[in-house]
């Protein structure tokens, strides 16, 4: 910080991604409370303790390697060189950015007086981690073991999503370059992994006892407090305006090397990728998206209040990728069309493959994201994917632009080839291990009853010790 001027954006920034922070910390608190509504009684314990434990499993592992593969992979399996060894002109200090500075023995992972900002941005990434893991939690509540679930924890929030990231969501990520990737609030990043890793677990774990008769219908298990739902659900809505807020960059230099020359700055918001937007903007498409969402999901379900409260999430969700960038009334229209895709998707899957998603996740979250990625190609088509794709060049190249193909390709990368797949072999190892789903006699009685059996053996060893 050089000057007063630099100080002020130096501490507004980091006092910005400390609020985001703050209000996405509400998605967990929603989510918890979400799904102790939707689970029954004799499982409510478990549903919290297992979104408890996400928090330090994430925590820790993201600190330890989590950051360090964003930094480390975003491009790929040697597809697209990277720009940071180059002379891309928004790049002021390639070594700001380099991987090694985001190891476990770093100064910057410290307390560091000439670092304020990647302790926070550090933060909001973690943040989106367990905002990842609990899209999984709610796929699979009242029958998975906790030991399970906390291994599919860690690799959905510090593993998958993260290469995700790396690949797609990063201003030097390969599929910027080659597939005019674009996703500026996670759309696909972090919803159509989680939701498609989810299907992969759930194709293993298979579904609750009752959920289908005998002749193969499903069965209604219906959420148990609607009230915890619904405010669980809108937590959620407002832990998401810390999100969108948490993917931009709030204050950036735009200008470029010939303005300079001019004597011209440029100062603006951008999103990740650096591509200039608008907090204002992105109001009022969250609030487009979201209110699309509820309206079709209202409509659809005919009236049904979990379903409607869901809709409103998807419609933000499916909107996401391109809501840096679009009209307010195609933010509603696209929430609009996600939700009934996603609405429809659910109840096909269901019936057809006997998939017990027992909260939607992977409709509202998973469809509902990869329609998203999809719609984004053709909406925002010959738009530029970064704000690095105008004068930043890799290996002789420009960045793609945004076009269907790419969208749809990438589609595919984020829902099955890092998120269905891996959840699914993954699940498939814990199965074999004998390590995935609860006994059957302890779904029947309640995963409660086990804790509480627990406690109840080590009141007895106390008591005996203490005689």
């Amino acid at each position: 910080m050089t000057d007063e001027l630099g100080a002020l954006t130096t501490i507004f920034t980091e006092f910005y991604y400390w609020i985001t922070v703050v209000l996405m910390f509400l998605i967990h608190v929603g989510f918890c409370m979400y799904e102790v509504g939707a689970s029954r009684y004799k499982h409510h314990q478990h549903t919290l303790m297992k979104n408890t434990m996400l928090i330090p499993l994430v925590t820790v592992t993201w600190f330890l390697f989590g950051w360090w593969i964003y930094w480390a992979f975003p491009t790929g399996p040697g597809l697209a060189p990277s720009i940071m060894n180059g002379s891309a002109a928004l790049i002021t200090d390639d070594s700001a950015f380099s991987a090694a500075y985001y190891v476990p023995t770093s100064e910057l992972m410290a307390v560091n007086l000439g670092d304020h900002i990647s302790g926070v941005f550090w933060a909001a990434f973690l943040l989106f981690s367990w905002t990842a893991a609990s899209i999984v939690s709610g796929a699979v509540i009242e029958r998975i073991t906790t030991f399970a679930f906390g291994i599919l924890a860690i690799a959905i929030g510090s593993v998958f999503w993260t290469i995700d990231a790396a690949w797609g969501w990063h201003f030097d990520g390969w599929m910027l370059k080659i597939l005019g990737y674009h996703d500026a609030y996670a759309s696909g990043v972090i919803h159509a992994i989680a939701g498609g890793f989810a299907l992969g677990i759930l194709v293993v774990l298979g579904p609750r006892i009752g959920k289908f008769s005998s002749s193969g219908e499903p069965r209604n298990i219906g959420p148990r407090n609607p009230w915890l739902v619904t405010i669980g659900l809108f937590l959620i809505y407002t832990g998401f305006w810390g999100f969108y807020a948490a993917c931009n960059i709030p204050i950036y230099d735009v200008g470029g090397e010939g303005d300079y020359a001019l004597g011209k700055v440029f100062f603006t918001a951008t999103n990740i990728y650096v591509t200039p937007t608008t907090l204002s903007g992105i109001t009022f498409n969250f609030l487009m998206s979201l209110s699309g969402g509820l309206l079709a999901g209202y409509i659809v379900s005919k009236g049904d209040p979990f379903w409607t409260y869901s809709s409103g999430l998807a419609g933000i969700i499916c909107a996401s990728a391109g809501n840096d960038l679009y009209h307010p009334i195609q933010s509603m229209i696209i929430g609009m069309i996600g939700v009934v895709i996603a609405y429809k998707m659910h109840y096909w899957v269901e019936r057809k493959f006997k998939i017990d998603d027992a909260v939607g996740a992977v409709a509202v979250h998973g469809y509902a994201g990869f329609v998203g990625l999809i719609i984004c190609g053709f909406v925002l088509n010959g738009y530029p994917s970064s704000g690095y794709s105008v004068g930043a060049m890799w290996d002789g190249n420009t960045y793609a632009a945004i076009n269907p193909l790419g969208m749809f390709i990438g589609a595919i990368i984020m829902f099955f080839v890092l998120g269905m797949i891996p959840g699914y072999i993954i699940a498939k190892i814990l199965h074999g291990m004998g390590k995935l789903r609860i006994p059957r006699e302890a779904e029947l009685a309640g995963l409660d009853y086990e804790i509480m059996e627990a406690a109840k053996e080590d009141e007895k060893s106390v008591a005996a010790s203490s005689r």
